[in-house]
């Protein structure tokens, strides 16, 4: 088994209460000089075993440790990194009842430096307990650390924007190089930004913020090509875009169109897990840029919602995309991970995980026999 697989999944899964309240206990002793790391890493270690097995009962090709590890889906990177803070940026969450409040966003307080390993000892562990599957690793992309805030995510401590890539890029390709040797065959970058850059509105704020949007999208392709430069010729890679998921609600809406071409024939992804889930996607006219020997993951499935989909609409919409990629090039999945955001109130339970999970699987047979 190696991937392209048919039939994935995103990465997150919903947290075990007792997770949530070990993270919990876990911050309290910190913030009371008492630590149990000890502790709460046996925790989260019982907890992957179960989320492992979970995923091997469903058949899943591709295994992830559920994010159990991380507060949320980038702050593994985040916290590993020496010199990131928050500031608030220009986008905010929203879902049917308008928008919910702005998110934060990560920049440079100091030149970035990473403190120690960010997800290769997560891999270790991960790989120790899968005894069916793909061991697959999760981190944000790059261009997650700029696009929200631009400038303002790299002044005062670097001198351009060409500075704060070169470190990141060097952080990143460090990191990779650490998984290669712990085995790691499988890596998914989660990109928010490249599908934002698709929103109209978010466009202008680019513009007004003295940014080209076009020119990010080309600078973002390259930025991502440096980071995985030096990665093992056997080492898959997929480029996971999402447009924001906490707790059903989401950051931006649009097509691919503005970054597609980019994004296909220049960015060097082997593997695109594409949200498709709303038509605050767009329709799939842009899969027509995907050249020969790239895979395209439909993510059809929605993570925002309990409600599940139908088998026949899902098969139908596999072969309307079918229309500008080869049936055998593409693959179905949820649009996102199941808990993306971390800790409690997802709008999704376990027991909705897995009838998701598993009609992914059913369609996938009857598609791909």
């Amino acid at each position: 088994m190696k991937p392209p697989f048919h039939a994935e999944h995103i990465g997150s899964f919903v947290r075990p209460p007792r997770l949530i309240e070990a993270a919990r206990v876990h911050k309290a002793a910190h913030k009371a000089g008492k630590l149990d790391d000890a502790g709460f890493r046996a925790v989260q270690d019982d907890c992957i075993r179960e989320i492992v097995a979970f995923q091997e009962s469903i058949g899943l090709p591709s295994i992830t440790d559920g994010e159990f590890r991380r507060r949320s889906w980038s702050a593994g990177f985040i916290d590993a990194v020496e010199g990131f803070g928050l500031r608030d940026g220009t986008l905010g969450f929203r879902n049917e009842s308008g928008v919910m409040g702005v998110a934060s966003s990560p920049y440079a307080k100091q030149r970035l430096k990473r403190k120690h390993r960010i997800v290769a000892d997560d891999f270790r562990f991960l790989k120790s307990v899968v005894k069916r599957g793909v061991p697959k690793v999760t981190i944000a992309a790059p261009d997650v650390m700029h696009w929200f805030l631009g400038p303002q995510a790299f002044e005062p401590a670097y001198r351009d924007r060409e500075a704060f890539f070169a470190d990141l890029g060097a952080i990143y390709k460090a990191e990779i190089a650490e998984l290669a040797k712990e085995g790691c065959r499988y890596l998914q970058l989660d990109d928010t930004a490249l599908p934002c850059n698709c929103d109209p509105n978010a466009r202008k704020d680019v513009v007004a913020r003295g940014e080209k949007p076009d020119e990010l999208t080309e600078r973002y392709a390259r930025l991502f090509n440096d980071s995985i430069a030096a990665k093992p010729s056997d080492m898959a890679v997929a480029i996971h875009l999402c447009r924001g998921n906490l707790k059903g609600a989401w950051m931006a809406e649009g097509g691919y169109e503005p970054v597609a071409d980019a994004l296909f024939n220049r960015l060097n992804a082997d593997i695109y897990c594409l949200e498709y889930d709303t038509p605050r996607a767009g329709d799939f006219s842009p899969l027509r840029f995907v050249p020969k020997g790239k895979t395209v993951v439909l993510g059809l499935v929605s993570t925002k919602t309990p409600q599940l989909e139908s088998k026949d609409a899902l098969k139908r919409r596999i072969d309307e995309a079918a229309k500008y990629v080869p049936l055998e090039r593409l693959g179905l999945s949820p649009q996102c991970g199941f808990s993306s955001g971390g800790g409690s109130g997802q709008t999704v339970t376990q027991d909705d995980t897995r009838r998701k999970l598993e009609l992914i699987m059913d369609v996938a047979r009857d598609v791909w026999k």
